[in-house]
């Protein structure tokens, strides 16, 4: 499902995902009809763009809440001209697998691009490296300012929705040391025992000064 109100970038993405085997069951150019199609179709991933008709703020937003509310099965991923971590925040306070949000340039990367698509379609998370560089920035204290140089570069990869392997060889070190990072990250951040996903999604989402759900 692609909801984009540019007929230009919406045939580019419908090329972009159908070359990496999925299929489009339907288009949109506003939340209405992006709401409606959904509800007809129940597809696998919806790409969104974050501001549509009429209003052209966060009307994108909304309808994605409401999808991942009322239609679980159906991941979101967000598509945003520029960085406005409030609406990564938001969609990750209400759920925290099956998200993404992404700047509209990176679809220019086709691979990486197809690669966030089948993350977010897993039930994964992808986040804009440029969302998480700047959240990083205005994280200056509290009990993030405990993990060295190192580990908060593997939790912003983390954040991003990179796993341990991707970490490793972003950073170009063993997934062992990857792994032994991240579990330091878990003390440090005072994560209560849990299993290694769950306490996973509790360092993103203290990262990005995001409530976890339910609380």
């Amino acid at each position: 499902m692609i909801a984009e109100d540019s007929v230009l970038l919406r045939i580019g993405l419908v090329k972009v995902v159908e070359m990496a085997g999925f299929t489009v069951a339907a288009e949109a150019g506003d939340a209405a009809g992006l709401l409606a199609a959904v509800a007809e179709h129940r597809p696998e991933l919806a790409v969104v763009d974050v501001r549509m008709p009429p209003g052209f703020t966060d009307e994108g937003v909304r309808a994605a809440l409401s999808i991942r509310r009322e239609w679980p099965g159906t991941a979101v991923l967000l598509l945003s001209q520029y960085v406005e971590e409030r609406y990564a925040a938001d969609l990750l306070a209400a759920h925290t697998g099956g998200v993404g949000y992404l700047l509209k340039q990176r679809v220019a990367d086709v691979e990486e691009f197809v690669e966030a698509l089948r993350r977010v379609a897993g039930g994964g998370t992808a986040l804009d490296p440029q969302v998480v560089s700047q959240l990083l920035v205005r994280r200056a204290s509290d009990p993030l300012e405990r993990l060295t140089a190192r580990e908060r570069e593997v939790l912003a990869l983390m954040a991003e929705g990179r796993s341990n392997a991707a970490v490793a060889a972003q950073l170009v070190v063993s997934e062992s040391a990857v792994a032994k990072h991240i579990n330091s990250i878990f003390t440090k951040l005072d994560l209560p025992q849990a299993d290694a996903d769950h306490r996973r999604v509790l360092a993103v989402l203290r990262f990005l000064g995001v409530a976890a759900p339910g609380r």
